[in-house]
């Protein structure tokens, strides 16, 4: 409330400086920014309750699973490693185009 009380004096006050139109839209923006501001924290307020429940759930869901084997763990290593080969292939293909076009 006491933004609103120093807020109808300013206002008041630039009417009777009759601003240019150039003011007047920039002031027009920053009210509109800062009322999407308001309403989008309402939002995430209200609704953030919800949210922390589903991330509830699914933490209780991730606990239930059984933990990773051996099994599954090892093809994915297998496919970092091949990913990280390709890349130092690129890399070095890479280098070599920026050296023939260099000379």
């Amino acid at each position: 409330m006491g933004t609103m009380q120093e807020l109808i004096p300013f206002a008041k006050e630039m009417l009777s400086q009759k601003p240019n139109r150039k003011m007047v839209k920039i002031y027009m923006l920053g009210s509109l920014l800062a009322f999407f501001g308001v309403v989008i924290s309402l939002v995430e307020t209200v609704c953030s309750p919800f949210t922390s429940e589903e991330q509830l759930q699914e933490e209780e869901e991730e606990e239930k699973r059984p933990p990773p084997t051996k099994e599954h763990t090892v093809p994915q290593k297998q496919r970092d490693l091949t990913m990280e080969k390709s890349k130092e292939q690129d890399v070095m293909q890479r280098n070599l185009v920026i050296r023939q076009r260099a000379s």
